[in-house]
């Protein structure tokens, strides 16, 4: 971890991102997606468009080139769903920890690597 001024740092236009499918979300994010190499993470209340959000995304980005992991910890993941909308399923990394604390492990050794 580190501390640095924000005017130190890169500029939101130098941000590399990925597009959410929506024209409409890329607008309010304000760089124009969501940014690429980073971890996020989308939260909200049950039936809320996450899972439908998170594999636009991942097409998304796989049409870029980009390879993506999805840490599915309801063990819900609809691979048929996914591929309709437009991801890559074999080329998808899935993980489905039993515990939160897997998930973190798996999260955190996906970052390092």
């Amino acid at each position: 971890g580190s501390i640095m001024r924000m005017g130190d740092g890169e500029a939101a236009e130098d941000i590399q991102v990925v597009s959410t499918g929506s024209l409409g979300l890329d607008i309010a994010l304000g760089v124009g997606g969501l940014p690429r190499g980073r971890v996020v993470e989308i939260y909200g209340p049950e039936s809320s468009g996450k899972t439908t959000l998170t594999l636009q995304v991942i097409a998304e980005l796989q049409k870029l080139g980009g390879t993506a992991a999805f840490i599915d910890a309801e063990h819900a993941l609809d691979v048929q769903y996914a591929s309709k909308l437009g991801v890559n399923v074999p080329e998808l990394l899935i993980s489905q920890p039993d515990t939160g604390e897997q998930a973190l492990e798996i999260t955190d050794a996906l970052v390092r690597s």
